[in-house]
């Protein structure tokens, strides 16, 4: 037995029977969230309760508790002389935290660290790397781009919940130090994001002079002929007129107006799509740091605008007309994960495919979670619509890594269903395929094998294709897949998830 690759239950004498039967469908996991965006920085501990689905014999867990159990202070993101994080002072910060927190290092279970903006650039994201390589595989790295800051946004602030619980739909308003996050939330579904460069910490005076001025903010300033300059001075005229430019271009994405040619300069994804604009909202809910001035939980001033653009902000949303109502979700400048929880799925399904086993294992294989209208008859261009959508939620590009798409399975594995499913899922992913990387299907379902044979051998000959059914799979899940077990024909399989408050 113990040449298996699956956990197995010795008992205890000293155990009784309920113990051992509670310890083997409860887990209790000790989990740490790391943020480290541009302007801040921060970590929070949390303990989380698993619990085996009540299924007979069933391998997936699912969360019933979460609880923080500390949170540190908002770090300002250290820099260097060279505009680079300064890593150093970052390791300082998160070890001490691990230090007034009482927490050892060697005690948690698994974690989640996230970094954005200037964080992804190239230099910085490898030091910050190097900080948890010691963790590589109980920790999750997510790199966040722009609209999945947006959804992380969303789900951290506790917008998509309240959105769910009641069913409304949401704006979420998340403004930070360098950008305002935009999501539209339905019953709990994000429908669309949007983000624009304007943020709380795009400029910051020390003594009097300007110590800091980013691209965006010189050229909202030049749009008003005001000149910025590092090292020099503002007037507190132009300080209020440069600060109601900012609110007014946050307000026309709220609006979801058609942008101007500011705002189209400012933007870092697409505009709103054509049929958001004519949606009604129900309520408006904000996050990021400026969100803690707009709901009066913060009074100080750190040397930048963010003081400036809660108060303007709320003048603005007092006085507008037509405007939904504003409702506080719960996280203002903490809306991120808090962790994450990590558990084994122990073994996929033994109807799989994997076309090169030596590709594995793969870890930290970050999930496109798709929604495929499967009917009795399926469209090969709605199928790509929606792993490209998938594709774009994550920030992620056809062909650059590994693409692991999960997805249900519906209906009668026909053919022509499996067909039409492969032909839109090889035509979303062209550079994956040109460029031999693994196309990894995670199916809820028993297809797997048969869905990946029909692309390796139909639809995308010679595809380096890994299809592993049995796995329920969400957005913001990670997966480890190791080795096929040869005698049964299955692989075990660790699920990620990212988790929030």
């Amino acid at each position: 037995m113990h040449d298996l690759e699956f956990e197995h239950l010795h008992v205890d004498p000293g155990e009784t029977l309920n113990e051992v039967a509670w310890a083997a469908d409860n887990v209790e996991l000790t989990t740490v969230g790391i943020d480290i965006g541009s302007s801040t920085s921060h970590l929070m501990f949390a303990r989380v309760h698993l619990q085996r689905l009540s299924a007979a014999l069933s391998s997936r867990f699912v969360v019933v508790d979460r609880r923080v159990i500390w949170q540190s202070p908002i770090l300002l993101t250290p820099y260097s002389a060279d505009f680079t994080i300064d890593v150093d002072e970052l390791a300082g910060f998160i070890g001490g935290c691990y230090v007034f927190a009482g927490v050892e290092p060697k005690s948690i279970d698994s974690g989640a660290v996230i970094l954005t903006g200037e964080a992804l650039k190239r230099r910085n994201a490898r030091a910050i790397a190097d900080l948890f390589s010691e963790e590589a595989g109980r920790f999750v790295c997510a790199s966040a781009g722009h609209h999945m800051e947006c959804q992380m946004a969303a789900h951290g602030s506790g917008a998509v919940r309240v959105s769910a619980g009641r069913g409304k739909r949401l704006l979420n308003v998340d403004i930070g130090g360098g950008t305002t996050k935009f999501a539209v939330i339905d019953r709990g579904q994000i429908v669309a994001t949007a983000a624009i460069a304007v943020g709380g910490r795009l400029l910051v005076e020390e003594a009097g002079k300007l110590v800091r001025v980013e691209e965006p903010v010189r050229e909202i300033a030049r749009d008003l002929g005001i000149d910025l300059v590092l090292g020099g001075s503002m007037t507190p005229d132009d300080r209020t007129r440069l600060v109601a430019r900012m609110v007014e271009l946050i307000g026309g994405m709220m609006e979801r107006r058609p942008p101007d040619e500011l705002t189209r300069a400012l933007l870092v994804t697409q505009s709103w799509p054509a049929n958001i604009a004519a949606m009604r909202l129900d309520a408006v809910t904000f996050s990021g740091g400026v969100a803690e001035y707009l709901y009066g939980r913060e009074k100080r001033r750190f040397g930048d605008l963010g003081l400036d653009l809660g108060h303007e902000l709320g003048h603005a949303i007092a006085h507008g007309q037509g405007l939904p109502p504003v409702w506080d979700p719960g996280q203002g400048i903490r809306a991120t994960v808090i962790g994450a929880a990590q558990f084994s799925v122990q073994l996929s399904g033994n109807t799989i495919l994997v076309s090169e086993p030596d590709a594995l294992p793969l870890h930290n294989l970050p999930v496109m979670s798709c929604h495929f209208e499967l009917g009795e008859e399926v469209d090969p261009a709605a199928i790509a619509a929606e792993v490209r959508n998938a594709l774009g939620r994550s920030d992620y590009a056809d062909g650059s890594g590994p693409v692991a798409l999960s997805f249900p399975w519906r209906g009668e594995p026909a053919h022509a269903r499996l067909h039409a499913v492969a032909q839109g899922i090889c035509a979303a992913v062209p550079r994956t395929l040109a460029g031999g990387l693994p196309l990894i299907l995670l199916v809820d379902g028993d297809v797997g094998m048969s869905l990946g044979r029909v692309i390796r051998y139909e639809t995308a000959p010679d595809a380096r294709v890994i299809a592993v059914d049995g796995v329920q799979l969400r957005q913001f899940d990670y997966v480890d897949i190791g080795r096929v077990i040869e005698v049964t024909n299955v692989v075990p399989v660790i699920i990620k998830s990212l988790l929030f408050t």
